[in-house]
């Protein structure tokens, strides 16, 4: 793999820790500005609807900027947001500073996926959008740890310095390690907007809200799960998060390594798995042992779906796949905020701290269902289109006979 990909993993890192680092520092943010933990909360909120808008949006202000370029704008956006974070003197401040963060996000992993793609052969696209993405878990892995340590140690100030250093770091090494990429000649963003007509670019973006949002059905209310359920302490939902974040790990780099070889397989197994465990989880949630290995696999099997379900896109689109990269992106966090909102209506309907476990198996079923249409219409258009060969192969004029010799 390329050297690039490591400078396109450090950005996705910082980005990882700074969007997940929030919500275990909440409390402390919320009595530095004298706000309730609810009003702190919308820190999260608004950081996953700025990725949902900002990703089109600064995906298309970049159509006319080589890729390169843009990503060193959008890391140096990210750092800028980050700092005003952590010297915010009112939350109206903070709450600017994370969305600024945010605009960066969804076009960084989009225009990214697009580069990593391009730094290798065909058949190793989705391995190098993996090694991207693994930036990302990583970060659930040491990042948001360590950056929530950091801010009840030394302060929620100092983890916002320290992901705004990590940054520039990133900038630094797409700077030094990405090659001059220039901007595809003819693009225009009317092309980009064509991608959207395209009904498997649609499925795609509709299995990613689905797929991913049922991992987030089950993590968003992980804490209360696993303490009044599985009766862990408190001083241990941060170490499963890890666990967490390691299956994410695996999951991802799994993912891809097997998405070059067979996407749509691929997928079937990776959602229909995922909707399995997150049924289970109701029981395996009684159970201190039994919900750390489902806490893992749902991180694995969640993150399997990623590398394949952005590759799948950037097929689909090949002929401008930024914006519908970029707009993939924006999914995810779409299907996060869908799912943390359904899994609230259960838990306040008085369905149990593990009802939000059915309404991610729901959501990773109808993921499979799209799945599964998907693959079955473009096996159709794949027979048609063998069919049409075979009828313009019969339909061409046989070789005219060589004429017959002339003898004198």
């Amino acid at each position: 793999m390329p050297l690039a990909l490591l400078a396109l993993a450090i950005g996705a890192f910082g980005i990882g820790t700074t969007e997940f680092v929030i919500m275990g520092l909440l409390p402390e943010v919320a009595a530095g500005y004298g706000v309730s933990i609810p009003t702190a909360g919308l820190l999260v909120t608004g950081y996953a609807l700025g990725v949902v808008l900002g990703a089109p949006v600064m995906t298309v202000l970049g159509t006319r900027v080589p890729r390169k370029r843009m990503l060193m704008l959008l890391m140096a956006l990210f750092v800028a947001g980050n700092v005003l974070s952590a010297l915010a003197p009112a939350f109206g401040v903070m709450l600017a500073g994370r969305v600024v963060a945010s605009l960066a996000h969804g076009a960084f992993f989009g225009i990214g996926a697009v580069v990593a793609a391009g730094l290798v052969a065909p058949e190793r696209k989705a391995g190098a959008i993996a090694m991207m993405f693994t930036g990302l878990t990583v970060a659930n892995v040491v990042g948001v740890p360590l950056g929530t340590l950091v801010g009840q140690h030394l302060g929620w100030r100092v983890t916002f310095l320290v992901v705004a250093a990590l940054g520039v770091l990133g900038l630094l090494g797409i700077a030094r390690l990405v090659p001059e990429l220039p901007r595809p000649e003819g693009v225009r963003v009317r092309h980009e907007l064509a991608a959207f007509r395209n009904v498997q670019v649609l499925l795609a973006m509709a299995m990613t809200v689905l797929g991913f949002g049922g991992v987030f059905a089950a993590i968003t209310y992980i804490t209360p799960m696993l303490t009044n359920v599985a009766g862990f302490a408190d001083t241990s939902v941060t170490w499963l998060l890890v666990l967490f974040g390691l299956g994410m790990v695996a999951g991802n780099l799994v993912g891809g390594r097997f998405a070059d070889r067979a996407l749509m397989p691929m997928l079937y197994v990776s959602l229909g798995s995922l909707a399995v465990v997150l049924a289970a989880f109701t029981l395996t949630a009684h159970s201190k042992a039994g919900a750390a290995v489902t806490v893992a696999l749902i991180g694995a099997l969640g993150f399997a779906t990623v590398p394949p379900l952005q590759k799948r896109v950037l097929d689909q689109a090949s002929g401008a796949p930024t914006l519908a990269s970029a707009v993939n992106i924006g999914a995810f966090n779409l299907g996060n905020a869908l799912a943390a909102w359904l899994g609230g209506l259960v838990i306040s309907a008085g369905l149990g701290w593990t009802a939000p476990n059915w309404v991610g198996a729901a959501l990773a079923a109808s993921a499979l269902v799209l799945a599964l249409v998907s693959g079955a219409l473009e096996r159709r258009t794949d027979r048609r289109a063998a069919a049409g060969s075979r009828v313009v192969a019969a339909a061409a004029p046989s070789a005219a006979p060589a004429p017959a010799a002339v003898h004198h």
